[in-house]
């Protein structure tokens, strides 16, 4: 039990972080609450940032989770501009970067994740940019328009998800766009060659220049200013200013140095909790993009980088900090949006876990369901402008029941009878 008397801190500004102390609250916890947050603005949501805010088409103000004001009224005791420097476990103290000690009786981690450095020469230049925070898509948003009023070149080193994201928004403006990209086809991590292609041509139709099978080897550059880049075979292409999308480490050194169990960066990093999210000491938490979970059903410790994780793992985290009965055990989720293209990926399939994909619906269209399958049974489901089909695809993925894959192609078959 716990009552009034009881401090639970919460390292993170994000959406994991800010929607763990709304639950705190929505669950009649009455002691303090202090939300600890790195960057000057108020906790938001990251995807508008390589989507509706980068493209201008959502303002500033809707990215933010809650309302200034809501915080006071929610009796949240909100510290902005202050990064956590040290924890101290045996003293159960925060120190703040401005030397503050902050005491809890539990404490929430959910420190989130920082974007991968190019290890190249010319990194220092003024045009090399990253995204993940809102100060870095407000500085592209503007790189994005310069470059598209003087038909300007974006490099993208990556085609995973935010590089594709990105390509997409400098097209809208009219930049561009050359993606560099070591492996054969975007995502090919996530989606597989079959699935790739699909994002390849989609790119391709608007605009967009692939480079595959190679790395950027070094960027160059006049009076700090960007001019093009070099990859590892020889090739030079033009740019004003380059992207480097080349994925997120979690940021678990606060952790480390205290101790914490953490998970092998080559087993995808992040700070181990088991399914309530309670970390290897009993009164810390973690949750959201650093937050490495026994996952109960698919058998392993996963690690999710995704919006719908933040959002579901906050409140989870929240109510396990509160004593009550927890298994974190969502189906991983992301959506994404690429021009005219919406899509949304269910379940878990990394390479070498599925030995078919099958497809419902028009590929050619891009208006069809995608399936990875296992012996015939549902690892992952990506719809692709294709709606309301969240619950059965997901139901298709927790029932592990075999399934016959030409019934599973046949859009006459409903979804919800396949499971049993």
């Amino acid at each position: 039990m716990v009552d009034a008397d009881q401090t639970f801190v919460i390292v993170g500004g994000g959406l994991a972080g800010a929607k763990a102390a709304e639950t705190l609250r929505a669950e009649g916890f009455t002691g303090r609450v202090i939300l600890i947050c790195d960057e000057r603005d108020h906790p938001y949501e990251r995807p508008p940032l390589s989507k509706g805010f980068l493209t201008g088409s959502d303002e500033r103000d809707s990215v933010f989770i809650h309302k200034p004001a809501w915080y006071a009224q929610a009796d949240i005791e909100l510290h902005l501009g202050l990064p956590a420097v040290q924890l101290d476990r045996a003293a159960k103290s925060v120190r703040l970067g401005d030397g503050t000690r902050i005491h809890y009786d539990r404490l929430l981690l959910a420190t989130g994740a920082e974007p991968r450095r190019l290890d190249i020469p010319g990194t220092a230049l003024a045009g090399v940019h990253h995204l993940r925070r809102l100060a870095h898509a407000e500085r592209l948003r503007q790189v994005l328009a310069a470059l598209g009023r003087d038909n300007g070149h974006l490099v993208i080193a990556g085609a995973g998800w935010i590089g594709l994201e990105v390509a997409a928004a400098a097209r809208g403006y009219g930049a561009e766009v050359t993606v560099v990209e070591p492996l054969p086809t975007p995502l090919h991590a996530v989606m597989g060659p079959e699935l790739g292609q699909l994002f390849t041509d989609l790119h391709l139709e608007h605009g967009v220049r692939f480079h595959f099978g190679a790395r950027l080897t070094e960027i160059t550059g006049q009076d700090g200013m960007v001019l093009a880049v070099r990859t590892d075979d020889g090739e030079e292409h033009p740019a004003h200013a380059v992207l480097a999308a080349i994925g997120a480490a979690p940021r678990t050194a606060l952790a480390e140095a205290a101790g914490l169990a953490l998970v092998d960066r080559a087993d995808g990093g992040g700070i181990a909790v088991d399914d309530s999210l309670r970390t290897s000491d009993p009164d810390i938490f973690a949750a959201g993009d650093v937050a490495a979970a026994e996952h109960p059903w698919l058998g392993t410790r996963l690690r999710v980088e995704h919006w719908a994780n933040a959002l579901h793992s906050g409140p989870a985290a929240a109510r396990a900090m509160l004593g009550r009965p927890v298994s974190y055990d969502r189906v991983p989720y992301f959506f994404s949006d690429q021009y005219d293209v919406g899509l949304e990926y269910h379940g878990y399939a990394p390479p070498g876990s599925y030995d078919q994909v099958v497809c419902r619906g028009d590929v050619g269209k891009r208006e069809f369901i995608a399936f990875w399958l296992r012996q015939g049974r549902v690892l992952a489901g990506m719809n692709v402008n294709v709606w309301d089909v969240a619950e059965p695809v997901q139901h298709l993925i927790r029932a592990g029941a075999v399934v016959d894959p030409a019934t599973l192609a046949d859009p006459a078959v409903p979804l919800g009878s396949l499971a049993g």
